[in-house]
């Protein structure tokens, strides 16, 4: 089931892009590339899909992202400031008009009271108009990791107005 929710959302956003002529841009953590294997499930995808970044650790979230470490400091790599200045590093670092990125605890381990397992920070950027959210999914760390992709996409279809 949750299998062909993901395809129709990889596809639709596929045509959404093609029609505008727009390159979408990955940065995930806790998808370790998911996202961008979705999406380029999808035949074609190459003339919409331009690249996808997994950053799994704060270093590459500053290397590759120009993720500011203070950030780190201040609210976690789990957080809203984090996943947009992401979604805005990968624009600036690929060709591509639009991005969604991803940074979450996927568990089993790795929470907190504040940032229980579960907890999954989304960025969506296109243009002027950029936005964040931030979401808490139940089960172990495969439907966890399932959840954050089609909520990553769903995001995407709000982002382009579907």
């Amino acid at each position: 089931m949750q299998e062909a929710v993901l395809q129709q959302l990889a596809q639709d956003t596929g045509r959404f892009l093609l029609a505008r002529k727009l390159f979408l841009v990955t940065a995930e953590s806790c998808t370790g590339g998911w996202i961008a294997k979705v999406m380029t499930d999808v035949a074609g995808s190459s003339q919409w899909f331009e690249r996808g970044f997994v950053t799994y650790t704060n270093e590459a979230k500053e290397e590759l992202l120009g993720v500011h470490g203070e950030l780190f400091e201040a609210h976690g790599a789990v957080s809203l400031p984090v996943v947009m200045e992401m979604a805005l590093g990968a624009l600036k670092q690929s060709h591509a008009q639009v991005a969604v990125s991803v940074s979450g605890i996927a568990g089993p381990g790795g929470g907190s009271e504040e940032k229980p397992v579960g907890t999954i920070c989304f960025g969506w950027a296109w243009g002027s108009i950029r936005w964040a959210d931030r979401q808490h999914f139940p089960g172990d760390r495969e439907a966890v990791r399932r959840q954050a992709v089609i909520r990553a996409l769903e995001g995407m279809r709000e982002l382009v107005g579907q």
